[in-house]
């Protein structure tokens, strides 16, 4: 078994009890980390000299459309009637399965060159079982910890058809894809409609199929009218909601519906950056800190948004604060700290997945996914707070290397990834014909 001893290090834990040691060591043992401490001897490690790096939790994107990394910046500046229209109505329609595959693949990759080690890949645009195994095998194939959370496409229904809002979430699908192609690094979960996008039936089987199935229910809430307006308070009453029920976004949520959504146990994601640009309103953040929660964080769309969970991080801080800035005395106001930023990307993300005990910090016994960040660079010196420096400094230049369960994915500002040149090529390819294709009958 490899054990790999990092030295010399600033170590943020994350861990509660660890805290961040400004000199310290990290052991890692096959894919757990064994050891967390100032200093460490172990004569049979690889050792990983990291003078003048920090070392901090592997980030976790908590929500991502992966599938399309291809069509990157397409929709810089569209709002969200838009993406639906161009997106899901338009260019959705012309993905095949090998445009998942590569999509997904250089998607996840950039996610681990960006210090992610863990991506819930939320996939809304597979209309058949060859474009959900085109994806998962791109998530396998990165090496990424992932969550394949399996959606259903979302184009204009055809004369005659019922919308997709009328159709129930594919059981059967997702049934076979937790038989056959979860394990390893691999989870899968349900992206379904929810109350916000679907009919109330629709709502109610979804619910009830996610709990029978053991799965994490996760759906889009908010951004312009709902389909079922009373549709939460029914699920409500029907006791369909609870702690394996997560929302993102959630910005037209009362205050009482927040309670009482968080009273039972609900997760919920922000994706600031895309929430702020494509007219969602302001990241439920604050709102959840007054009620003792938090979010976990995802970066949602690299068709509008950089996928570097660092900037989204940073996003979601100052986003709260300027409201906070805007709203309170802000002589008596206490300023939410980088910490909380950090811990949004790390430990949140980790709840929402129900997979605390297994990763979000530096915890001995965890799985070893950790980044490493080159804290001796120009823009982060000198550094006084570790982890103000990781959080409003550091930027991928500083992602120097990254393990996922025990394996190095980048090693010294390298990916150690195959035939990158000919993947990117393969990606540029998909892209162009699909904007190719949908020219004429989409205005982008």
């Amino acid at each position: 078994m490899t054990r790999i001893l990092i030295r010399n290090a600033t170590i943020i834990t994350m861990d509660a009890r660890l805290g961040t040691l400004p000199l310290g060591d990290v052991l890692v043992e096959g894919d757990l980390i064994e050891a967390v401490a100032p200093r460490l001897e172990a004569a049979d490690a690889e050792v990983a000299d990291a003078h003048g790096r920090i070392v901090i939790p592997g980030l976790i994107n908590a929500h991502m459309h992966t599938w399309q990394t291809a069509l990157r910046g397409i929709a810089a500046n569209w709002i969200l009637p838009e993406y639906f229209r161009k997106m899901h109505a338009g260019l959705a329609t012309l993905f095949r399965p090998e445009d998942l595959h590569i999509a997904t693949l250089i998607g996840a990759l950039n996610q681990l060159s960006c210090g992610t080690t863990t991506l819930v890949d939320w996939c809304h645009n597979n209309p058949t079982p060859e474009h959900n195994d085109a994806a998962i095998d791109g998530l396998y194939e990165s090496g990424i910890r992932a969550a394949f959370f399996h959606g259903s496409p979302k184009p204009d229904p055809k004369p005659g058809a019922p919308g997709f809002w009328e159709l129930p979430h594919p059981r059967a699908e997702l049934e076979r894809l937790l038989k056959h192609r979860s394990g390893g690094l691999l989870s899968i979960g349900a992206a379904i409609l929810g109350p916000h996008y679907s009919t109330m039936d629709v709502a109610r089987h979804d619910f009830r199929m996610a709990r029978e199935l053991d799965v994490i229910a996760s759906m889009h809430q908010g951004g312009g009218a709902a389909r079922t307006p009373d549709g939460w308070d029914c699920l409500e009453r029907e006791g369909l909601l609870g702690p394996s029920v997560n929302i993102v976004h959630g910005n037209s949520l009362s205050d009482d519906q927040l309670a009482r959504f968080c009273s039972l146990g609900i997760s919920f994601t922000a994706t600031p950056e895309v929430e702020m640009s494509m007219g969602h309103g302001f990241p439920i953040t604050g709102r959840l800190r007054k009620l003792g929660r938090a979010p976990s964080l995802g970066a949602d769309l690299e068709t509008l948004a950089s996928g570097d969970m660092l900037t989204v991080a940073r996003m979601a801080l100052v986003a709260q604060r300027a409201l906070n800035n805007a709203n309170d005395n802000a002589d008596c106001r206490p300023i939410i700290p980088a910490q909380e930023a950090l811990s949004w990307a790390t430990v949140e993300g980790a709840r929402m997945l129900c997979m605390e005990d297994c990763i979000g910090s530096l915890t001995v016994g965890k799985q070893a996914d950790l980044v490493i960040i080159a804290a001796d660079a120009l823009n982060m010196q000198p550094i006084h707070d570790p982890v103000a420096a990781v959080v409003m400094q550091a930027s991928i230049g500083n992602v120097d290397s990254v393990m996922v369960a025990g394996e190095w994915k980048k090693r010294g500002g390298q990916l150690l990834a195959a035939n990158l040149t000919n993947k990117l090529e393969k990606l540029r390819e998909s892209g162009e014909r699909i904007v190719q294709a949908i020219h004429g009958r989409v205005t982008l």
